[in-house]
């Protein structure tokens, strides 16, 4: 077992290894574990009972916080001409579409988001084993696939986020900065579960959230206890 630094056992000693906690516990607690020089991310990590491997499964959506994930995210539009100044003047970092294609077919994807409009995807489809595990394809589902490119832009700027549960059915994301303010961070994080209790397939049986986890990038997880979440 890895050794854990000094800072870290210190915070870890504030977690009650026995409690799980509510969400305006977590996320007052969150903040006091978080030691590293730099504005840790808080995540939250979900176990949730589904099986990707069934599309009707699947859970993936968008979801706007209220107060922004604190980001600072790089965006790629992949657009046609016609496109390309609208999505420059909402704030694309990199916008074209043939010359970023060969840059991705190379190895590329120093980016966060990719935006495109329809009438390019087939362009895009030959990219998908690039992009795909990377989480970079867009998708309808997601908001990257939309002809009002400036509305993508300008909403992935501000801090809408895209998520996918992975093959194991964890769903991994952040939701706002140690610097943010406690009450910002509850906001933040009831915003995301609402939508992911509303994204609750049909399909899945028994116990759909079966633990909660919240943590900053270098501090000890917080457990969060399944009767706060669904009260939500």
């Amino acid at each position: 077992m890895a050794k854990r630094g000094k800072k870290y056992q210190q915070v870890a000693e504030l977690i009650d290894p026995d409690m799980e906690y509510t969400i305006e516990e977590a996320c007052d607690l969150v903040k006091k574990t978080s030691t590293a020089s730099f504005d840790e991310s808080v995540d939250i990590d979900l176990r949730l009972g589904v099986d990707p491997r069934h599309a009707d499964q699947m859970v993936r959506g968008t979801v706007s916080l209220p107060h922004g994930s604190g980001k600072s995210v790089r965006i790629l539009a992949l657009v046609n001409e016609a496109k390309q100044d609208e999505a420059k003047e909402a704030g694309a970092d990199y916008v074209g579409l043939d010359e970023y294609v060969e840059k991705i077919e190379g190895g590329w994807a120093d980016v966060d988001i990719i935006i495109a409009t329809p009438d390019v995807m087939g362009k895009i489809g030959r990219l998908g084993r690039q992009l795909g595990p990377r989480g970079l394809m867009p998708n309808p589902k997601s908001g990257t696939v939309t002809m009002d490119v400036a509305a993508a832009v300008k909403e992935f700027k501000a801090g809408k986020m895209d998520f996918r549960v992975d093959k194991a059915g964890i769903l991994h994301t952040t939701i706002g900065k140690a610097s943010f303010d406690a009450s910002d961070l509850r906001e933040n994080l009831r915003s995301f579960l609402q939508v992911i209790m509303k994204m609750r397939p049909a399909s899945a049986k028994g116990i759909y959230i079966k633990s909660a986890f919240l943590s900053t990038t270098m501090g000890p997880s917080i457990p969060i206890s399944r009767s706060s979440i669904t009260s939500i």
